[in-house]
């Protein structure tokens, strides 16, 4: 069975993949476990994100967007082809699903603070507006707006670009973001979507899938891997914001799985320049998802 790279991609998607320093690990990445009954990778362990939505894209938002003259969204995607408009609406849809999924808000004050979910009052007033987030009951313009508040797209790293291949029958065309974790905030699953959570490390997060103790999906599991080398998250930012993105259409060879760099990859407008020498291919072994060379 092979990939065809046909280019039809059904919905636009976002994910988020929260940091936060360790005290005795260096730092961890925040996960989530889908329910059981998702049409779209059930049980999974995945980082937080769903679809983009055309409110994510609304002019009113602009109102309510801290951002530099620097802040071009497009070109920070490395998509300049990209209009503005629908760039920053992958920024607003982490924003808002981060908030949504996890309770976790990347805004707070004019002056740049993150509002702090410290004070219990504060905390449950934003539960209700996260409950009515979800429930299409209120938009994060009438939030902010209500609260004073300014939401910070700037604080969102792009970090990666995955498409589901067509041999999925669901398909999206996702950006991946770095966020780190606010003070005073603490993410809490939705218990709708979500069953489950945990703040692990890369390496123990890889110790765990090859355990089979948690499900990790091929883009989750190359991402853990490739954050797994960074010893702290200072690093790790530092590194991402020289980082080159480009879509990575996953095509099926087989019992492989070939990503743009590998010799054999052939999916036209995606294959990126051969290199033996990185991981090119993923394979599944005994239920466990695994990187491979080019040999």
């Amino acid at each position: 069975m092979y990939s065809t790279g046909n280019k039809k991609v059904f919905k636009n998607a976002v994910t988020v993949i929260l940091v936060r320093p360790s005290a005795s690990a260096g730092w961890k990445l925040f996960l989530v476990r889908r329910h059981q009954k998702q049409s779209f990778m059930a049980g999974a362990y995945v980082f937080p994100g769903g679809q983009v939505e055309e409110s994510d894209k609304s002019p009113e938002l602009e109102s309510y967007i801290k951002k530099t003259p620097d802040f071009k969204p497009a070109s920070i995607l490395q998509e300049d082809d990209l209009p503005e408009e629908e760039a920053l609406g992958f920024f607003i849809a982490v924003i808002r699903e981060t908030f949504e999924e996890v309770g976790i808000l990347l805004g707070g004050s004019p002056s740049g603070d993150f509002i702090s979910f410290h004070d219990k009052d504060v905390r449950a007033q934003y539960n209700e507006y996260r409950r009515r987030l979800y429930a299409s009951e209120i938009t994060l313009s009438e939030i902010a707006r209500e609260e004073g508040i300014l939401f910070f797209p700037e604080v969102l790293v792009p970090y990666a670009h995955w498409i589901t291949p067509d041999f999925e029958k669901m398909r999206f065309d996702t950006r991946f973001f770095l966020a780190k974790l606010p003070p005073e905030q603490r993410p809490v699953a939705d218990a709708t979507e979500l069953t489950d959570s945990l703040w692990v490390t890369p390496e123990n997060a890889l110790q765990m899938h090859r355990r089979k103790e948690i499900m990790l999906m091929p883009p989750t599991f190359k991402t853990i891997e490739e954050l797994s080398v960074f010893a702290s998250i200072d690093e790790l930012f530092m590194a991402c914001a020289q980082k080159e993105i480009y879509p990575i259409l996953p095509q099926l060879s087989g019992d492989f799985i070939l990503l743009p760099h590998d010799p054999e990859y052939s999916l036209a407008g995606y294959k990126k320049s051969p290199d033996v020498n990185i991981a090119s291919r993923i394979v599944n072994e005994n239920g466990v998802w695994k990187t491979a060379y080019y040999r």
